[in-house]
């Protein structure tokens, strides 16, 4: 009876995930050109992403990408995304209609969120160029998205824009969790509100920081729709915003805006399988550590 419950889900699961993987794995292995199977090339093409350029080149300089957009968007969602859940946790007027305001961006299709900012940010009549000068900031306008210097560190921030809802709900729903008695026998014993916070809400709540954590990391580096919508496939401007995504749609589908690298199925195949390795790999030992930093209460 309970195999017929779980059968559905596992046939989906089966189609959409294990097939995907076992076909990703299987075409690493061969020399694919998309249309017809080549010899057996054992782990070449591992080796071909890893060492051989420009793909070892392009591949640790999308890694490094990856790396930052996470650190960057971690920091953001920890701090502020708690700072803020903190605060929606009182009672005060109008505190509802600031989570709605911060959460709704996150129900917005990524392709949207890419193309409504690239509006904004457009340098010759974007709104946000047009706001600085206004405010008297006009020397701080310039093409944000078409300099090598702040277009990653752009888009990072339009992403974070995009996903700073989520660590608020979640966050907010770990800290109405806590029972308030422990705040309050805190406080008798003359604590005050910063060691409170400290002392009692940080390490209560830091199983679901470390949850948020591990789903910020999958999701960065699946990161694929944001980058392509708004720099393209090429990460423009000259790869400052190549990330793991768009270095292996351009290696398995070709690069158009740039006259178009042939599509190389076997090697982009290999991109993925070791994609898919570094995001099971630190979500494993990310789990492991929260299991082990959890507080019994």
């Amino acid at each position: 009876m309970y195999v017929l419950f779980l059968l559905p889900g596992l046939i989906l699961y089966t189609v959409f995930m294990v097939y995907p993987l076992t076909s990703a794995l299987g075409f690493s292995l061969f020399s694919w050109d998309g249309l017809v199977r080549g010899a057996y090339c054992g782990l070449d093409n591992f080796r071909t992403v890893l060492q051989q350029a420009p793909y070892n080149i392009r591949f640790w300089n999308a890694l490094k990408h990856n790396t930052i957009f996470f650190g960057i968007t971690f920091v953001l969602q920890s701090t502020l995304g708690l700072f803020l859940a903190v605060l929606f946790t009182r009672q005060r007027r109008g505190y509802g209609l600031l989570q709605t305001l911060f959460f709704l961006p996150y129900t917005l299709s990524m392709v949207i969120v890419g193309f409504l900012w690239l509006l904004l940010l457009n340098p010759t009549w974007g709104a946000f160029n047009k706001a600085l000068h206004l405010l008297g900031l006009g020397k701080w306008a310039q093409p944000w998205l078409g300099q090598t210097e702040t277009a990653l560190f752009t888009v990072i921030m339009v992403n974070a824009w995009r996903w700073l809802g989520f660590p608020i709900l979640v966050f907010k729903a770990g800290l109405q969790g806590i029972s308030e008695e422990y705040h309050e026998a805190a406080r008798v014993d003359g604590a005050n509100g910063w060691q409170v916070f400290r002392y009692i809400t940080l390490p209560l709540v830091m199983p679901t920081i470390g949850m948020v954590t591990i789903l910020t990391f999958i999701w960065i580096f699946n990161t694929f729709e944001l980058v392509f919508v708004m720099q393209g496939s090429s990460g423009n401007p000259y790869y400052s915003t190549d990330i793991l995504g768009t270095f292996f749609y351009r290696t398995a589908f070709g690069d158009s805006t740039t006259g178009g690298e042939p599509g190389q199925i076997g090697i982009a195949s290999a991109i993925a399988i070791l994609m898919f390795l570094i995001v099971a790999i630190v979500s494993y030992f990310g789990v492991r550590m929260i299991r082990q930093s959890e507080v019994e209460y």
